[in-house]
């Protein structure tokens, strides 16, 4: 698989979302930045459709500074779709603001959650493993 990067902006500049590939089939990093609320959303939620049919996607939040409700709403709907169709969808580098809300609202029950992207891309499915 190439190497392939792709940047989205929202117009205000407050939310970055690279999309990186993974180094495994269908694997895709989306490496957010900023902060993801309602008038920011649309960068992720287009980047996530985009990729929806990948095997995996890790959601790489190290420099996510805050994400309200709509970010976590865009999240859970693409674990779900992605879910339907076997792919996963992973968090990684997760900062104590987002953490935190995310430990309130259970959604650290749901998601698989590594300490950065390298322990995200090392914890290879079982399929991969044999």
């Amino acid at each position: 698989m190439g190497s392939t990067e792709q940047a989205a902006e929202d117009f205000t500049g407050r939310l970055g979302v690279r999309v990186r590939d993974g180094q495994r089939p269908a694997t895709y990093v989306l490496a957010v930045t900023g902060e993801l609320d309602h008038d920011t959303a649309a960068p992720l939620k287009e980047a996530l459709e985009t990729h929806v049919t990948a095997e995996r996607i890790v959601v790489d939040c190290s420099g996510l500074r805050f994400c309200d409700s709509t970010g976590l709403n865009v999240l859970l709907r693409s674990r779900l779709r992605m879910a339907e169709s076997g792919g996963r969808l992973d968090l990684a580098g997760l900062r104590p603001p987002v953490d935190r809300m995310f430990e309130i609202t259970g959604a650290l029950t749901v998601f698989r959650v590594y300490a950065d992207t390298a322990a995200a891309l090392a914890d290879a499915p079982a399929a991969e493993e044999a």
